[in-house]
């Protein structure tokens, strides 16, 4: 039976460096925030934080609170026929309800936590999109008061703690995958 492994964790927990280490095991990805990022790009507006939440919140408005992952089942689909697939970036609690009533068993949750702390200074300093404080402080609140983000993390089956070094990060990873393959 092939495995679909959700990631989720707020902005900066190191959900993405999670995904890489399911990618060099063999899962497909599929990134939910590239359809932030294509929409973005399609209307011609800067790749920012502000643009980014308008258009998450207007596909919401248009597709419900499960919308990215109504939006990526074809793709998951797809990448189920052929093997293992991890998505980076479950969001809303009506995303798990979907990816959990859809998929079934073979469907897990892995929660990335790290301190605001840890987590805002980590996405000022990226290469990518980096936020201040500010916009991150703020990305915190609107994730947890609008998208319902506390549900997924609480309900995952493992939860990784990532406060070190990315060589810790990818060890505890390589322990949740030996748990689940």
């Amino acid at each position: 039976m092939t495995k679909l492994v959700s990631i989720v964790g707020m902005a900066g927990s190191g959900k993405s460096e999670v995904a890489k280490v399911f990618e060099k095991s063999g899962f497909a990805k599929v990134r939910f925030g590239d359809i932030t990022d294509e929409e973005v790009r399609r209307r011609g507006l800067e790749l920012n934080e502000e643009n980014e939440r308008l258009v998450r919140q207007e596909l919401r408005v248009k597709h419900g609170m499960a919308a990215y992952a109504q939006l990526s089942v074809p793709k998951i689909d797809g990448l189920l026929q052929t093997g293992n697939a991890v998505v980076d970036g479950l969001y809303s609690w009506e995303e798990y309800l979907l990816m959990k009533e859809r998929y079934g068993p073979r469907f897990s949750v892995v929660a990335v936590w790290a301190s605001p702390r840890t987590r805002h200074q980590r996405l000022a300093r990226r290469p990518v999109r980096p936020l201040t404080l500010e916009e991150a402080a703020s990305r915190d609140i609107a994730e947890i008061q609008n998208l319902n983000k506390g549900g997924p993390i609480a309900m995952a089956d493992f939860t990784i703690i990532n406060e070190s070094s990315l060589k810790d990060l990818e060890r505890e990873t390589r322990k949740v995958l030996a748990a689940l393959v």
